[in-house]
């Protein structure tokens, strides 16, 4: 598509495909926020509507899949998208109609399989796996799930054994990054580690980020702002290892910047706005 002038520059987009949280903590939100606080510009399609707040959530409805569709497929004919993240889908239909709006898209596709909520409450229909796996799965170039949503993909492999099955599942796919907080075997510390595919002939390598655990009553939307983080930041380096680093420093400084704040009566959100704080 030709620009209006010659002198005006296109502004590359980060999609986020996601559900709606109305507290504000996760979903769209959470991901709208994250681009906004590190600096790029982000578009959203809402995926499913949920009623929730801090204490956890209510009702998750799926929108029509159609709708989902054409939500994606407006942006896509006008943005410049070179990013895509996907968060929680809420059904097969609707998974099924984002891989298919994104059948022709060239970019990158982060993709946070979100299945459960941080309350232990399903957000999707765990029989509809197969339909994550040809529609969402198939098209992702990154991965960014928890340890037991990670166990749900893989099973009981370990970390380096299930990145190089879905890598050899799945074609497009170029990183695994696992989030490490509900690794309850590490009380005082969180390690997160990026397994990128490796090249013929190289065996894999493992790049972890080991932090102290914050102690904070703030951590909702956690897994929302690290994929979004990390999209956003993959956006400005093109480089996955330096996107992984300055995704987890984002998300442990958020919790640090959150703690001593009240929001909500349940488990608060993190405070994206005070990421600015630490760069005046």
């Amino acid at each position: 598509m030709a620009l209006p002038d010659s002198h005006l520059r296109a502004v590359p987009t980060v999609l986020t495909i996601a559900g709606s949280d109305p507290s504000g903590g996760a979903g769209i939100q959470a991901d709208l926020k994250t681009f906004a606080a590190i600096g790029v510009y982000g578009g959203a399609v809402v995926s499913s509507i949920t009623v929730q707040n801090t204490r956890g959530v209510e009702r998750v409805e799926p929108l029509a899949p159609d709708l989902v569709r054409e939500q994606i497929e407006a942006v896509l004919s006008d943005l410049a998208v070179s990013h895509v993240k996907i968060g929680m889908v809420g059904s097969a239909a609707v998974a099924e109609a984002i891989g298919r709006a994104l059948r022709d898209f060239a970019g990158e596709v982060i993709y946070d399989p979100v299945l459960r909520a941080s309350s232990g409450k399903s957000l999707f229909n765990a029989n509809a796996m197969a339909a994550l796996e040809e529609h969402l799965l198939g098209r992702a170039t990154v991965l960014t799930p928890n340890l037991p949503e990670f166990g749900q993909l893989v099973g009981r492999l370990a970390p380096e054994a299930g990145a190089a099955a879905l890598f050899q599942r799945f074609p497009r796919l170029r990183a695994v990054a696992i989030t490490g907080g509900h690794d309850q075997a590490q009380p005082e510390t969180v390690t997160d580690r990026l397994l990128c595919r490796p090249r013929p002939g190289e065996e894999m390598t493992a790049l972890d980020r080991s932090h102290p655990r914050v102690a904070t009553p703030n951590s909702h939307g956690t897994g929302c702002t690290f994929a979004s983080a990390f999209a956003a930041y993959h956006q400005q380096c093109d480089d996955y290892r330096l996107a992984f680093t300055r995704a987890v420093d984002f998300v442990d400084h958020l919790l640090q910047a959150s703690r001593d704040h009240w929001i909500g009566h349940g488990t608060g959100p993190l405070l994206h706005h005070l990421w600015q704080r630490k760069t005046d």
